[in-house]
């Protein structure tokens, strides 16, 4: 990143000499602490004594160039910064006006979800309505709260299956952006398909592995994995990690993931060992969490590596994965 060019000391005085001096500080610190933005900004550029065009230019010199009719909306409430290069001027607004740095971009709610994707921001069930119950008492043991503020932006989900049909190795990479400030960690959950020892979380990413919960009596495990600091509202981050079994299984009949919340694109990928026998019959379903009703589910074929895989694009949250059967088993 380029250095921002120094203000000009003939500017700063002359902005200065225009910076009123009965504005009622707690007026301001008051705005700041509750809100709404548009208030605290206009109130904030009204004490600084600067007009909207010695706003746009400062904006320009500290390389976050916006209109002057920009600062003016965002003033009136009748838009907001939403995008990569209006917070990075809303961060300069803050130095500009001598402001402390997030004082106005924390006041900002997490930015209003557009087409498609607006039902499915609104529906966001918690992790253990998305599961139906399934995780029991294991998710008493890590802090869930910042599951839904979590999008799924893209997620690779791939299953191992052994010369027995068990499944052995479970790969999972996403990328994740957060729509609001402060998520510092992601939940990992799984459920195998019958009861016994959950298998070994490897982080293959940075990330730490912090409170881990097992029920061997339903097969299931959740675990933490931490992030280096907590991410800033629109930050990505991206999780990757290995669900290794130690101890022997039983044959799988599916690979499927518990989608709580909206994900843009979504792949999972079975490969069968080439030393067994194939499966008869591969399915890919999808099970929408609001209207189980809907449920759909479509053959897939098998190719030559014995590997075979479903996409899914804008997916709600939803059950969605890919079954398959032995002899018609």
């Amino acid at each position: 990143m380029s250095p921002q060019p120094p203000l000009h000391p003939r500017d700063t005085e002359a902005d200065d000499a225009r910076t009123p001096r009965g504005l009622p500080p707690d007026q301001l610190s008051g705005l700041l602490r509750t809100g709404p933005f548009s208030e605290a900004l206009r109130m904030a550029i009204k004490g600084r004594g600067l007009s909207l065009s010695r706003l746009q230019d400062r904006l320009s010199r500290h390389g976050a160039p916006v209109t002057a009719a920009t600062i003016s909306a965002w003033q009136s409430g009748k838009s907001r910064p939403e995008r990569p290069h209006s917070l990075m001027a809303l961060a300069a607004l803050e130095s500009i006006l001598d402001l402390p740095a997030t004082a106005l971009s924390s006041l900002l709610a997490p930015p209003k979800p557009r087409g498609r994707w607006v039902n499915a921001a609104a529906a966001r069930p918690s992790l253990a309505e998305a599961w139906s119950g399934l995780l029991h008492d294991t998710l008493d043991a890590v802090e869930t709260r910042w599951t839904a503020h979590l999008t799924c932006v893209s997620r690779h989900h791939r299953v191992d299956i052994d010369a027995q049909g068990r499944e052995h190795v479970l790969w999972s990479r996403q990328v994740l952006r957060a729509e609001t400030d402060g998520p510092d960690r992601y939940i990992v959950s799984y459920q195998a398909d019958q009861p016994g020892p959950a298998p070994v979380l490897r982080p293959s990413s940075p990330e730490r592995v912090g409170a881990v919960s097992q029920d061997p009596a339903h097969g299931t495990l959740v675990a933490e994995l931490l992030f280096d600091r907590p991410l800033a509202r629109g930050e990505t981050v991206i999780v990757e990690y290995l669900l290794e079994h130690a101890v022997t299984r039983p044959a799988a009949h599916q690979a499927g993931l518990y989608l709580q919340v909206p994900v843009r694109e979504c792949v999972i990928e079975v490969r069968f060992d080439p030393a067994a026998p194939p499966p008869t019959s591969c399915y890919a379903f999808h099970i929408p969490h609001a209207s189980p009703a809907e449920a759909r589910e479509r053959p897939l074929r098998l190719d030559a590596s014995l590997r075979t895989h479903t996409v899914g694009l804008d997916l709600t949250p939803s059950r969605f994965g890919i079954r398959w059967s032995w002899d018609g088993s």
